[in-house]
């Protein structure tokens, strides 16, 4: 939602620079309003308009990369959960409590995560309110703390013989592999653009529908134009940002990987 607001608020600093051009243009003086003066008006708005698409392709590179990334690792992280699962019920019942709270983990992470998607036929992890940021891949203290006891019962473990003992530390590395992983999804859920990157963005757009303004004639078919202009680039804006955000917005990456995991570890029908 955020971002929509954002781009709602480009566009209408975009009109507003482009309006003001309009109002200005008819006051300007004689001197002012020379062939030379305007020639020098295109030639920076030129120079604007390469800086501008320059800088939205490498925002919008980023900002899909990122995405890309993230869903990339939602699925390892599904994998991983999967693969930690099979160690455990090979192990046998010694294991039972630790494959509980790797399903109330998973579940935990697709429910806070993923609030506004269909709910699971059986909660078995923490309330939703339990997320301080719902919609998101910041987890809270609480799911963090079923990774710590999950860890403390693999380590609690007594293995009987050498098979047991191998499976024991096979899932210790899976463990450590999983808590990797969602170190690096919450690292990654952290806007990836520059603030005053995107500030000094703005800027320049703002002074190039100012010069569009200043330099164009007054009548129907240029202002369809230049809110025709405006509103493709707040589009892009919106598209960059929420691709930056990539759980809960339009462009949101799928809970499925872990819901498929979920459907492994026996939690769903």
């Amino acid at each position: 939602m955020i971002e929509f607001l954002e781009s709602i608020l480009l566009l209408v600093l975009l009109l507003a620079a482009a309006a003001l051009g309009l109002f200005v243009r008819p006051l300007l003086s004689e001197r002012h309003a020379t062939r030379e003066t305007f020639d020098l008006v295109r030639l920076v708005s030129t120079m604007l308009l390469t800086f501008a698409a320059i800088v939205l392709g490498l925002l919008t590179t980023s900002a899909k990369a990122s995405f890309d990334q993230i869903g990339n690792d939602l699925r390892g992280l599904g994998i991983e959960v999967i693969e930690l699962d099979r160690l455990l019920r090979e192990y046998g019942s010694e294991a039972e409590p630790a494959r509980e709270l790797l399903r109330r983990y998973t579940d935990g992470v697709i429910a806070t995560s993923w609030p506004e998607e269909t709910p699971l036929p059986a909660q078995l992890a923490l309330p939703r309110t339990a997320n301080p940021e719902p919609g998101s891949l910041r987890e809270s203290p609480d799911l963090g703390k079923l990774l710590n006891q999950m860890e403390l019962h693999l380590r609690q473990l007594h293995p009987a013989g050498a098979t047991q003992a191998r499976l024991v530390s096979d899932a210790l590395n899976a463990f450590q592999h999983l808590s990797q992983r969602r170190w690096k999804l919450i690292e990654e859920a952290h806007s990836s653009i520059s603030t005053p990157f995107y500030a000094v963005l703005l800027f320049w757009l703002m002074v190039l529908f100012l010069t569009f303004g200043l330099s164009a004639p007054r009548n129907p078919l240029v202002y369809c134009m230049l809110g025709l202009g405006a509103l493709s680039i707040a589009s892009a804006i919106f598209v960059i940002l929420d691709l930056d955000a990539p759980v809960g917005g339009l462009f949101s990456t799928s809970s499925e990987p872990l819901r498929v995991a979920l459907a492994h570890l026996g939690a769903l029908p």
